[in-house]
This record gives structure tokens, sequence and C-alpha cells, in this order.
């Protein structure tokens, strides 16, 4: 069969070793797959197209699904699309699963990115041609379906989530009302002295890494850092060896339905152009989180919850390729950067790429899968090396994660100091947001989140100019609306039910 006589070792090198970088750029805080995928950008140049596509989707594919790593070792998303996976995966770690953790998420990763491949190669166009009807208003409203679960993350009360989500989407309007966005063009919700910093306001990583990071690191430091290996509950115990914490691939029993509705979110949020990886990811979150059997045990380490993360955010990678390919817009950050490499070999991405160069779009099928498969092999069997990174005494490993959160977020953006400071600032306020009662995850999906919702709103109103056009657009808006307010009724049900008990 002509299809797999490009299963040729050569590929499955130039993949291998793509897969290899990319976990090492995910599983170090601010080295995300983008910028994997742009730093070896230029090797192409003495590639042919096929090799160097493999090389540059083993680094996509390596760098999300290396993310959790940090994300669960120590609640440090390395990837944005794996901030939901700290919220059951952190936990698990302290309760002395971090191994069942960590296989939980790269299985889950594996059956994400399969299924994302397949929807990719048999349904393509069809699913090119249903993104593609999508306008402002249908966007908007899964930004709004996404943030209408903010209040139900709150583990102390409703009306705490709601307040650190609307902290989180304040921070996030800082900077330049763009005018392509629909703004003024004028700075807005800072001093004048603030404009040359923040200009186009505070990056997203450095945020990130901030609240997930540092503010731990200062937490900790309040408790006192002890010569001693890290303990699970103080336990003498390292998270990654401990008996209670071995995986069974029993723990996805009466979990198949949440793999495959995650794996479908994340690959359909995926071909959304712009909305990206983290978006799919809380979706698929807080839809395991409505539909669980207990939703209260999401959020404390659940594996159910990184079972929902990690297949929605390795499912992304397929679909963000599906406008890309066929429509010739990127699906997400990392898939824009990929058109450089097709710039770069003299191809032109849209509606004609697939029936005029068939090859190249098998070889990209192929990588992609060899990618996935690749990934699995050397994170499952290589992971109680990887989690020993927990064992090392805290007196060692916090300086040397400070390091590496300061070096990620002074190079995200090439060197831009305030990078830094931006880290420093929100580390600061995730440590005393805590004393004070934020809450950091429905305030950082506020801030992802925020932007985006107001940029959809805008444009709705530009194009349609009323208010009334998000009920009445489509079919799909009411089926979203219906979502959103299933999603609201099932938080202020929660929130009394958890006030009674």
């Amino acid at each position: 069969m002509e299809f797999l006589s490009l299963l040729s070792p050569e590929l499955f090198l130039f993949v291998v070793a793509g897969v290899i970088v990319g976990i090492v750029f995910g599983a170090i805080p601010g080295m995300t797959a983008t910028m994997a995928v742009a730093v070896c950008l230029p090797l192409t140049y003495s590639l042919d197209m096929v090799n160097g596509l493999g090389l540059l989707l083993g680094l996509y594919v390596g760098g999300i699904s290396g993310g959790l790593v940090p994300a669960i070792l120590l609640n440090i998303p390395g990837t944005p699309s794996s901030i939901t996976t700290t919220f059951d995966g952190y936990p698990m770690t302290q309760n002395g699963e971090g191994e069942k953790a960590l296989k939980t998420g790269i299985t889950s990763s594996l059956f994400g990115g399969l299924l994302s491949v397949f929807i990719l190669f048999f349904f393509a166009p069809v699913l090119a041609d249903f993104a593609i009807k999508f306008s402002y208003i249908e966007k908007f409203l899964i930004i709004l379906f996404a943030l209408s679960v903010i209040a139900s993350l709150s583990k102390k009360s409703m009306l705490v989530g709601i307040f650190s989500g609307v902290l989180g989407i304040w921070f996030s309007l800082i900077g330049t009302y763009d005018i392509s966005v629909g703004g003024n063009g004028e700075t807005r919700l800072m001093f004048d002295f603030m404009e040359y910093h923040l200009e186009s306001g505070f990056a997203l990583l450095p945020v990130l890494i901030g609240l997930f990071g540092l503010g731990t690191i200062l937490e900790e430091a309040e408790k006192g850092v002890k010569d001693e290996v890290q303990s699970v509950n103080g336990a003498a115990l390292s998270a990654a060896t401990a008996k209670a914490g071995k995986f069974s691939f029993s723990v996805f029993k009466g979990q198949y339905v949440n793999l495959f509705r995650s794996g479908m979110i994340g690959t359909f949020v995926g071909m959304l152009p712009g909305v990206g990886g983290s978006a799919a990811s809380v979706l698929s979150y807080t839809q395991q989180k409505n539909f669980s059997k207990d939703p209260s045990k999401l959020g404390t380490g659940a594996p159910e919850g990184v079972i929902a993360s990690e297949s929605a955010n390795n499912g992304l990678t397929g679909g963000a390729l599906v406008p890309l390919l066929s429509l010739g817009i990127p699906g997400d950050s990392t898939t824009a950067v990929l058109i450089g490499a097709f710039t770069l070999q003299g191809l032109q991405v849209g509606p004609l790429f697939i029936g005029e160069h068939l090859d190249i779009w098998h070889s990209m099928v192929v990588a992609l899968l060899s990618a996935n498969i690749a990934m699995f092999l050397i994170m499952f069997f290589a992971i109680k090396y990887i989690a020993r990174v927990i064992t090392v005494p805290k007196y060692l490993l916090y300086p040397i994660i400070i390091m590496m959160c300061v070096v990620g977020a002074y190079a995200i953006n090439y060197g831009i100091m305030f990078d830094v400071w931006t880290l420093l600032l929100f580390g600061v306020l995730g440590f005393v947001g805590s004393k004070l009662g934020i809450e950091i995850a429905p305030f950082i999906i506020g801030f992802i989140l925020g932007k985006s919702a107001e940029v959809y709103f805008v444009k709705s109103l530009e194009s349609f100019g009323s208010f009334t056009i998000f009920f009445t657009k489509s079919p799909i808006a009411v089926f979203l609306w219906v979502l959103i307010l299933v999603s609201i009724w099932f938080s202020i049900y929660s929130s009394k039910k958890g006030s009674q008990a």
C-alpha cells in the first residue's frame, strides 16, 4: 500500500528526535511547543519537506504532552493547555499518586492525539466546512460557555469564584484597545507611566508561571524549606514511588465516555482559529465536572480530571491542522509557525493543498500518528526517571525552578525584562491572593478567555448591530445557549448542595 511506504526509518527518526526535544521544552516552564517549533524551524532549511514536517510535528506533539510533567509534579503548567491538569494532577501527587497521575495523563494524551489524527484524516474536508460556518457569534458563545463554569471551579463559594474570574478578565483587558478588534486604539485600565510596558497587556506565560510557579514556591517558603526529600502529607515517601500511586489501566474503567468526549472537544476547539488549547482543556474539564457522578471530587485529586484535560489538549494537535491545511488559517500559535515551514519550501496551504499535494498530506498524517505513539512509549516507560524530580530536596529544587521560571519568562518574547517583572508581580499576587481568598483557577481562566470574549462580542455587534442576534442567529447558537444555561444551573445547584453539606 502506497500510504504505508511513507513509514521510512528516516522519517521516524526525525519524528522521535522532535518528540524528545519537544518533551523537554514542554516540561520546562515557559518553554512551549510553539517555542520549540520556532527555534527548530531553521533546521528544516537543510531537510526535504517530509522530514522537516516530521521533525516539527514531533516537536508539536512532544511539547504539548510534556507540559503535564511539571503540571502534575510541581503544580506549574508547562504549557497553557496544561492548566486544568494541575487541578487534579498536583493533588494526586500530594496524595502519593504521582506516577499514577503521570501515566494516566500520558495514556489520555495518546488517546486524544490518535483520535484527532483519525478525525483529521477521514473527516478533514467536512469538519473544515463546518468550522468555517462559525461566525463571531458562535465563537463568543463558546467562550461564554467556558466562562460560565468559573463559579463551579471555586473550592470555597460560588461568589468567590465569580469574583476571582471577573478579576482575571479585568487584568486581561489591560493594554491597548486595538482598532483591529473594534477598539479606539487607546490604552486602558492603567496609569500613564505604565503605557510603555503594558501597551500589549500582560503576556500569558509569565502570568501563568508567576501564579503557578513563583506563587507556589512563596507558599512553600512561608512554611520553611527543610533539608529533606519532598514528602506527601508528612510521610517520607516519594510520590513517584509510593505504593498507593502505582498505575493500572483499570483507572480508565467507566471513563471511556470522558476520554472520547474530551478528545472530541479538543479536536473541535482546535479547528476554531484563535480559540486555543487552554479553552479546549477548560471546556473538557468542566464538561466532565458537569457529568461526573461525584463532581465534588474534581479538584481534589480525581484521575477523571487529568483524563479530561490531557485527552483534550492532545486532541488539539490534529484539530488545529484542519483549518491550516484546508483553509490556510492556523488553528493556534504553533500551526501559525508551521506555515513558515511550508513557505520555506515554496508551498501554499489552503483549500487546494490536500488535492494537489497528496504525498505531503499523507506524510503529515503518518508523522502525526508516529509522533503520538513515540510520545507514549518514551514518556510512559521513562516516567519513573522523570518523576524523580520531586524527590530532590526543596532547597535544591526550588532555586532551580525559580531560575527556569525567570529564564522562561525572559525568553518567551525574545528578551523582554518586563516579562520577568510580570512573573514577580503575579507570583506575589498569587501568594497574597490565596491569603485573601482569591481562587487561582477561576482567575486564570478569566484572564485567558476575557480578551477573546471581548473581541468576539464586539465583532458580533459590528457585524449584526443588535443584541438579539446572540439569541436568533442560528441553531448552533441556540444549542450553545442551552449548554450555558445548564452550566449556570449546575453551578448554582452545586453551590447550594455544598453549603447544605
